[in-house]
C-alpha cells in the first residue's frame, strides 16, 4: 500500500517541492500547454463553450472544476485492489492550485467529509496560489454581452431519471441549462441521442447543454493499475454544474433529479456496507454539497427534487408521458452497458444490474409487462434459476433478500434508510418519507421479482 499525492501545475515551472519515500508516490498533473492555450482535461474548452453562450463563471467557479478533475484523476487511475490495506481505502492527498487558497483552506474540513463519506477513501487536501499569470482565468464579461436565457442548471446524464427531469423542467416553463459529463462513448451517444430529441422536440425553447469532456489516460499514475468502482465522479457531475451555475448572475439551484429509492441506496444484504453501495445522491452528500457553496461564498444549492418518488412514481407522474414513451429506449441505466460484448452481444442493458432492475420494475408498474421498450441481455429474468454465484444472480437476490425481510418486519424500513450514512440532520418528517419512499421502491421490485428464481 502506498498513499498517493496528486497535485496540479500550470506548466513544467510550477512545480511545488513535495517529498516522497518507498510508501508514498507524487504525480502531477498539467492543467496547462502553451501551444493550446486552453486550460488542459476540458476545462478550457467547457470555460470557452460558457461564454459563447454569455456565461461568465467565476474563479471559484474555475477553482472547483479544477479540483474535481484531482478529484476524478485519483478516484479512477488509483487501483484500490493493488494500493489499499483492505483492497477498497485508499490514501489519497490532493495539493489543487486555486485563485484564493484561504477561502478553500477554511473549507477542507467539509471537503474531506464529503469526499470520505462518497468514496470510502482516507482524502487529505491543501490549497496553494495558481501561479503568476494564472490569476485571473474567465475573461471580462463586455458591458453588452449576450443575456443568457436559463433560470439554473440540471443535471443531464442519460439515464431515465434525468430524461424525467428535464421533460418536467421543459413542461413547467423552466429553461436551465443542462449539464453533462462525457468520458465514455456508449454514455455520451445515450446523452446525445436524447438531448437533440427533446431540441426537436421543444423547438421554442432555446435549449442548451454544457457538455465536459473529461478522462485521463490509463498509466497517469505511474506502475499503477486503473480503477473501475468510480464512486467519486459525482464530485465532478456536481462540479460541472455549480461551475456554470457561477455564471448566472443570481442564485441558482442545480437539479440532480434521482429517485428516492436509488438516491438512498440502502445495502441490500450484510455484504454491501460502507462504501460498496455508491452515495452519489445521498441526502448526507447533499447536504455537505449546499455547506460547501456557502463555505465558498457560492450563491448557489443543489436540489434533487424527487428525493420522495420512486423510480415508478417519477415515470408515472412526468409531464409528458407519450414523448416519455418516445425516448425511454434512448435512455441509459445500466452500471456496465458494455460488458455483454465479452460474449458477442452489442452494447446493452444487462438487464441484472440494481439499476437495471429498479429501471425494469419501475417500467413494469408504469405501463405493464409489456411496456417496457428496453433491449436487456437477460430478456426474461423468469426463464431459468439465476445463479446467484454469477454476477446475473447477486443483485436479483440480494433483492429478495431484503424484501423477505421487510414483508416479515416492515418497520425494519425506518431502521434500514440510516444504514448508507447520517440523517440524524433531517427533520422528523423527512426520516418518515425516506423510510416510505424505501419502502415503495422495493415494493414497485417485489412485484417484478415475485416469480423469479435464483
Amino acid at each position: 500500500m502506498k498513499q498517493h499525492t496528486i497535485a496540479g501545475q500550470f506548466s513544467s515551472y510550477d512545480r511545488p517541492s513535495i517529498s516522497s519515500s518507498d510508501d508514498s508516490q507524487v504525480t502531477f498533473i498539467n492543467f496547462f500547454k502553451t501551444n493550446k492555450k486552453l486550460l488542459e482535461h476540458g476545462i478550457g474548452k467547457a470555460l470557452k463553450d460558457l461564454i459563447s453562450l454569455g456565461i461568465f463563471p467565476s474563479e471559484i467557479g474555475v477553482d472547483l472544476l479544477i479540483l474535481a478533475a484531482h478529484v476524478f484523476a485519483a478516484d479512477t487511475r488509483i487501483s484500490r485492489k493493488t494500493e489499499s490495506q483492505d483492497t477498497w481505502t485508499r490514501e489519497i492527498q490532493l495539493i489543487v492550485p486555486v485563485s484564493d487558497p484561504d477561502r478553500w483552506s477554511s473549507a477542507t474540513n467539509i471537503l474531506v467529509q464529503m469526499l470520505n463519506f462518497l468514496t470510502g477513501d482516507r482524502w487529505m487536501l491543501s490549497f496553494r496560489p495558481r501561479p503568476r499569470g494564472f490569476n485571473r482565468i474567465v475573461p471580462t464579461k463586455p458591458k453588452r454581452g449576450i443575456t443568457p436565457p436559463f433560470d439554473g442548471i440540471a443535471l443531464f446524464s442519460g439515464g431515465l431519471d434525468s430524461l424525467i427531469g428535464a421533460i418536467d423542467s421543459l413542461e413547467s416553463g423552466q429553461n436551465p441549462l443542462f449539464a453533462s459529463h462525457a468520458g465514455e462513448g456508449v454514455v455520451s451517444l445515450c446523452q446525445d441521442t436524447c438531448f437533440n430529441m427533446l431540441k426537436r422536440n421543444y423547438p421554442n425553447i432555446p435549449i442548451n447543454r454544457l457538455r465536459v469532456w473529461m478522462n485521463f489516460l490509463t498509466g497517469l499514475v505511474q506502475g499503477i493499475d486503473s480503477e473501475s468502482t468510480t464512486r467519486g465522479r459525482s464530485f465532478l457531475f456536481f462540479a460541472i454544474g455549480v461551475f456554470a451555475g457561477t455564471g448566472i448572475e443570481k442564485g441558482f439551484t442545480l437539479r440532480v433529479p434521482e429517485n428516492g429509492l436509488i438516491a438512498l441506496n440502502v445495502p441490500l444484504d450484510p455484504m454491501r456496507l460502507g462504501a460498496l453501495s455508491t452515495r452519489t445522491m445521498h441526502p448526507y452528500y447533499l447536504s455537505r454539497w449546499n455547506e460547501l457553496l456557502k463555505k465558498i461564498g457560492i450563491n448557489g444549492m443543489v436540489e434533487n427534487p424527487y428525493w420522495k418518488a420512486t423510480k415508478g412514481e417519477m415515470i408515472m407522474n412526468c409531464a409528458n408521458i407519450p414523448l416519455l414513451q418516445q425516448l425511454i429506449q434512448y435512455s441509459l441505466s445500466c452500471s456496465s452497458p458494455t460488458k455483454g460484448r465479452w460474449h458477442g452481444h452489442s452494447i446493452e442493458h444487462c438487464g441484472y444490474c440494481l439499476p437495471c432492475l429498479v429501471r425494469r420494475a419501475a417500467l413494469v408498474k408504469a405501463f405493464g409487462v409489456d411496456g417496457d421498450p428496453t433491449n436487456y441481455t437477460l430478456s426474461d429474468l423468469n426463464s431459468r434459476t439465476l445463479d446467484t454465484d454469477q454476477s446475473e444472480g447477486r443483485q436479483v437476490r440480494s433483492l429478495q433478500f431484503t424484501i423477505e425481510r421487510l414483508k416479515s418486519n416492515p418497520n425494519l424500513a425506518k431502521l434500514l434508510i440510516h444504514k448508507p450514512g447520517p440523517l440524524s440532520a433531517l427533520p422528523d418528517e423527512n426520516m418518515a418519507a425516506l423510510a416510505d419512499v424505501f419502502q415503495r421502491g422495493m415494493d414497485e421490485v417485489a412485484t417484478l421479482l415475485a416469480q423469479v428464481r435464483t
